[in-house]
């Protein structure tokens, strides 16, 4: 009888040991996928800030003006120069990131001309 117990304790220490295992081993590869995900987010948010000071942006940094959300920056093309001939909405993006559906909703208005100027004088 002695030896069964032993087998069966085994038995138990072996499946203990082997789900510890599987768990020890899945939270590795969700940690090591999290922090591969935040980085390309960190590294994203700098970009997203940095962008008009790299040489592959097309327009005069000075006249960029940085929102975030829903939409990066705001450029005003020709402001420095007096004379504005274009307002362009920049989104940037690094690696495989895609629009996000505010942002798609955003461009697409851009483009169908659903844009306006609105001047407001608070207190009148």
């Amino acid at each position: 009888m002695t030896r069964d117990w032993w087998i069966i304790a085994v038995a138990i220490a072996a499946a203990a040991l082997g789900i510890a295992l599987a768990v020890a081993l899945s939270f590795a590869r969700w940690k090591a996928r999290y922090i591969r995900q935040s980085r390309a987010v960190t590294t994203g948010k700098i970009a997203e800030q940095l962008a008009p000071h790299f040489p592959s942006f097309p327009l005069n940094p000075r006249e960029a003006r940085f929102l975030g959300s829903p939409v990066d920056f705001v450029v005003f093309d020709g402001l420095e120069d007096g004379e504005v001939r274009r307002v362009v909405f920049v989104e940037v993006k690094t690696g495989a990131a895609t629009l996000t559906t505010r942002e798609r909703l955003v461009r697409d208005a851009v483009r169908a001309g659903r844009v306006e100027w609105l001047e407001v004088r608070p207190g009148e």
